[in-house]
């Protein structure tokens, strides 16, 4: 019997908050009731962003909050060949294309749609959608493009996706902590457009490494924040292309900020370091966060 399998994946482009707290405990005592496994991944892509003593806070913050889990950690950074060898599947099977048109572009084509009066539409994050007028390049004009070193993103050309799948693309999704209530939700990707897969200089993505990494890892239940529930879509859609399993979601309440708004790295919120180092304990985040879960054993 294949047990039930879970993982916390943060990225070390910030310290971690209240919110990755909640996420992270929720996650752990899962596991520990269903005799599941607890896996950690550092999602590292942003070579930039994400930094080394960043990542040693993420460790340090978790294992002051008493969670443990299975060695050897996954970064994301040093598996960037599983990442292009799903890139180049779909690159062959003419499910992608190379995206020149920079950000600059984009806004200036949509303000001019706008401008127009036309009601440009967003994904469900309210981001505008991508033009996609370089869909429709011929092979010669993309190659040249490419060999002239025009910086690029290789994109999802969705309307082909789907095409390739059961356009009835669901999710399983639990409706309470405790994993009790589970039903189907309708994926509709086609809401976020042709995403971004890749680009030029790292051949994955969110997206991308998120699907290859929960298949490889044997994750069968992916438990985060209600941030990332229409993301589902789009994820559920390349696990179809890729021919990845399908696994089930649990998308769990946000913890807000004192003024009510979802916490945030990009906000500077107080981290987890300066609470401990204010002498906050483990059970006063437990009791900050709300955490109870009664450890009802999740369906095989």
């Amino acid at each position: 019997m294949t047990l039930p399998t879970f993982r916390f994946a943060p990225s070390p482009n910030g310290e971690l908050h209240l919110g990755h707290a909640y996420s992270a405990m929720l996650n752990h005592a899962m596991a520990k009731a269903n005799g599941g496994r607890m896996l950690l991944r550092i999602e590292d892509i942003d070579t930039t962003r994400c930094t080394s003593a960043l990542e040693a806070g993420i460790y340090e913050d978790l294992r002051w909050l008493g969670m443990s889990w299975e060695e050897p950690v996954r970064r994301q950074s040093d598996h960037f060949a599983d990442y292009e060898q799903a890139l180049s599947r779909l690159i062959d099977e003419e499910l992608v294309y190379p995206a020149f048109m920079s950000r600059g572009e984009i806004r200036a084509f949509i303000a001019d749609s706008e401008g127009s009066g036309r009601d440009w539409p967003r994904d469900p994050d309210g981001v505008p959608l991508y033009p996609a007028l370089d869909r429709t390049l011929g092979l010669k004009e993309r190659g040249r493009r490419v060999a002239d070193g025009a910086p690029f993103a290789w994109r999802l050309d969705v309307r082909a996706a789907m095409a390739r799948i059961d356009p009835s693309l669901t999710w399983c999704e639990y409706s309470d902590e405790n994993l009790v209530q589970m039903s189907l939700v309708d994926a509709q990707p086609q809401a976020w457009g042709d995403v971004i897969v890749a680009r030029r200089e790292i051949p994955t993505s969110y997206h991308l490494s998120v699907v290859v990494d929960d298949a490889l890892q044997g994750v069968s239940h992916v438990v985060r924040g209600m941030d990332l529930y229409f993301a589902t879509g789009i994820q559920r859609l390349l696990q179809d292309l890729l021919g990845l399993p399908q696994l089930r979601y649990f998308h769990h309440r946000l913890v807000p900020g004192p003024d009510g708004r979802k916490l945030s790295k990009s906000q500077k919120d107080t981290g987890l370091t300066a609470l401990r180092k204010a002498g906050v304990t483990p059970l006063d985040v437990r009791r900050l966060v709300g955490l109870e879960v009664t450890g009802a054993p999740v369906p095989p």
